[in-house]
């Protein structure tokens, strides 16, 4: 029977190594097959080796662990088994609620070996029972959602915006929010795309969506939110990816599979 691997995500060397060295004493047939330090390269080392079990630290420069998680189980093969998430974070009394709440095993900093060894049972339960393929992640895709909802979406809704204030060169210009037809992440800025026009902004995605209202405004993909009455049409590829078109755009929106349950025929 082949080892079982693990990759650990955590910007901290010291407690990166702190975890690899418990988890050599908890569990020492687990093989670490990668040790990075940010969200990005963690989704792209799991992507490209595909371990059992994957430790990421909640709070990453960049992509956070959980943003990793979801890009993670966006890409992941439909042949290969997902692989057991653990969460590594700080004490944080609504974190910590989060995950409980949602059933997802997680690591508190620094590490304490007898908790550790409590997770490490648990995962090694979650392995010897997942499905042979990535046709089971349908109750991994509902924790994610459920988590990134309630950790870094959790602020208090506000009042929904009517217009948005975009600057055009000296001047700023007054967009209604029903001339929008989607919002989409890029780099620093948000771009705001109308059937006429794009505009950036400078304020987050994930500032901007609370202020969106829900009924109006579907996110259909961890960088993308678009206009629900605006959806023409979903089409899904050959590889089984839903896409989306809108009414007075050419493009064509990828829906990630966590956002994929918003689309399903009456």
């Amino acid at each position: 029977m082949n080892r079982p691997t693990a990759l650990i995500a955590e910007d901290e060397p010291l407690l990166a190594r702190a975890l690899q060295a418990e988890l050599a004493r908890a569990w020492p047939e687990l093989a670490i097959v990668a040790n990075v330090g940010d969200g990005s390269a963690a989704a792209q080392q799991a992507l490209a080796l595909r371990p059992d079990v994957l430790f990421f630290d909640v709070r990453m420069p960049g992509q956070s662990g959980l943003d990793a998680a979801a890009q993670v189980a966006d890409e992941w093969p439909a042949d290969r088994p997902f692989p057991a998430l653990v969460f590594v974070t700080a004490y944080d009394s609504y974190a910590v609620q989060a995950f409980e709440a949602q059933a997802v095993d997680y690591v508190l900093k620094p590490v304490q070996p007898a908790r550790l060894a409590r997770t490490v049972a648990k995962v090694k339960e979650v392995l010897g029972r997942r499905p042979p393929a990535a046709a089971g992640l349908e109750p991994t895709l509902t924790q994610l959602r459920n988590l990134l909802g309630a950790l870094d979406g959790g602020a208090p809704r506000q009042e929904a915006l009517e217009v948005l204030q975009v600057s055009v060169g000296n001047s700023i210009r007054m967009v209604p929010l029903d001339e929008v037809l989607y919002f989409e992440a890029a780099d620093k800025y948000v771009r705001v795309l109308t059937a006429a026009h794009e505009y950036l902004i400078r304020t987050p995605l994930k500032e901007l969506v609370p202020q969106l209202d829900p009924g109006r405004f579907w996110q259909v993909h961890r960088g993308t939110v678009a206009r629900a009455n605006a959806i023409e049409s979903v089409t899904r590829d050959e590889a089984g990816k839903l896409h989306l078109a809108l009414r007075g755009r050419p493009e064509r929106l990828p829906v990630s599979r966590l956002y994929a349950h918003l689309f399903k025929a009456m």
